[in-house]
């Protein structure tokens, strides 16, 4: 369990029909039924060609600490959220069902079970929002993130968007872009919570402080070794850029440039640095990038990306529309389940039944279709199945290191058509087939 969520409930991380409707199940009788609830999306945000799913070892953590605290009860009491008897139960409420899906960092489509939870109504129901929030910002980082690495290919990303977002947003977006295959995070509550690599020299009111930017460089240099990077845009760059070899020498680790024509400024500094003997200094830069800035860069002379507002607000698209739905309920307590869906006009339908999923690839390896079925799995499916246990009788069995799931995320890109990483508007890179059992 991570340092954030080590000590703190997550019960309240709900709303409030979620407990309305407990009570009503917990009155009719039907609050014990066997039910099983999926999480799936209906599409992808528009022109994107694949998802990225994250925030599972979250999502672990919050089941884990749903747990009604006695302050907690004391206030839905108060406010007459649920009545004495649905209040005398949630204070014993633990999770003791199972959850299975994708593991974190696998890549995903519309239609795909991400995550399924089984146990009784009253178990599973109210954990819709707490489960549906983290996975959706998580997942829509990711992605984000994703794109920005594929566009980098092997030049590192940086993420800096701490100051961009809610001060708790900004950590878990810092997790999810490390996922991604950011190299490293400015914040450092990321870094103490999550083993994140941290970075970050000075900004330009380091410079401003000082009397000359000599003075400046030569304060950080003597501070932080040669190795460090300096900030050059704040006055002349081309100025900056000879004050920091002067002060520094040919070995300076590496130089920002945070504004103006990135690529134009590139290739001069690259220039001048070399001139200057500094040809091992690196270049970074920043300044409001994207996929596509990160990407119309492609061919300066950048040695590394550091992306902030972008990467935080998931690029556009903040969000990966999921839903939490029930599929499957019992008949009684006891008695066997049953498929139910969504039928309503409008697009908001749901399939049936508690589903398994695979993906099928082609004769070269490469993915060419996202099955999703219910029923007896295909025997040649089998080997290419993508649920795995997360959570069995209660107890977590999925928990792992966050660079598995980042060195997951990397290998289920790779295996996914080239044209997945496009940065063109396009449907889905594979579509997904039903297979009904």
């Amino acid at each position: 369990m991570d340092a954030i969520t080590a000590q703190r409930s997550s019960a309240l991380l709900t709303d409030r029909y979620e407990l309305t409707m407990l009570q009503a199940a917990l009155r009719s009788g039907a609050a014990h039924r066997r039910s099983v609830f999926e999480v799936f999306t209906r599409r992808l945000p528009n022109g994107r060609r694949y998802g990225v799913l994250a925030g599972t070892g979250r999502v672990l953590d919050a089941v884990e600490n749903f747990r009604f605290t006695t302050a907690q009860l004391d206030w839905l009491a108060d406010q007459r959220v649920v009545d004495e008897d649905t209040l005398r139960h949630l204070a014993d409420y633990r999770f003791t069902g199972d959850i299975h899906g994708y593991p974190e960092g696998e890549v995903y489509f519309p239609g795909s079970p991400l995550l399924t939870v089984e146990g009784s109504f009253a178990e599973a129901v109210i954990l819709e929002t707490v489960i549906l929030s983290i996975l959706n910002y998580d997942s829509a980082i990711a992605a984000a993130a994703s794109r920005m690495t594929a566009a980098a290919g092997d030049r590192p990303v940086i993420e800096m968007g701490a100051r961009r977002a809610h001060e708790q947003a900004a950590v878990s977006a810092a997790r999810a872009a490390y996922l991604a295959g950011f190299s490293a995070t400015s914040d450092l509550e990321a870094g103490f919570t999550y083993g994140i690599p941290t970075t970050g020299t000075a900004a330009h009111a380091f410079t401003l402080l000082h009397d000359s930017e000599k003075d400046a460089f030569t304060a950080q240099i003597e501070s932080m070794g040669r190795a460090t990077t300096l900030l050059v845009d704040t006055y002349d760059l081309a100025e900056a850029v000879r004050t920091a070899v002067e002060v520094a020498g040919p070995r300076l680790g590496a130089v920002r440039i945070d504004s103006g024509d990135l690529t134009l400024l590139a290739h001069r500094v690259r220039r001048q640095l070399d001139e200057l003997g500094a040809t091992d200094t690196k270049i970074i830069v920043t300044s409001d990038l994207d996929e596509y800035a990160i990407a119309a860069l492609a061919a300066a002379p950048v040695d590394g990306y550091g992306v902030g507002t972008s990467l935080v607000t998931g690029s556009g698209h903040p969000t990966c529309a999921m839903v939490y739905k029930l599929v499957a309920r019992a008949t009684s307590a006891d008695g066997e389940l049953v498929p139910v869906a969504k039928r309503s006009a409008g697009g908001k339908t749901s399939v049936g039944g508690r589903k398994w999923a695979a993906r099928r690839p082609d004769a070269d390896g490469v993915a060419e279709a996202e099955v999703v079925g219910t029923g007896p799995v295909p025997a040649e499916l089998e080997p290419y199945l993508l649920h795995v246990p997360l959570i069995s009788g209660g107890e977590v069995v999925g928990r792992e290191p966050l660079d598995d799931a980042r060195e997951r995320h990397r290998r289920a890109r790779a295996t996914l058509p080239l044209s997945a990483t496009q940065l063109s508007r396009g449907e889905p890179v594979i579509g997904t087939e039903r297979h009904i059992g």
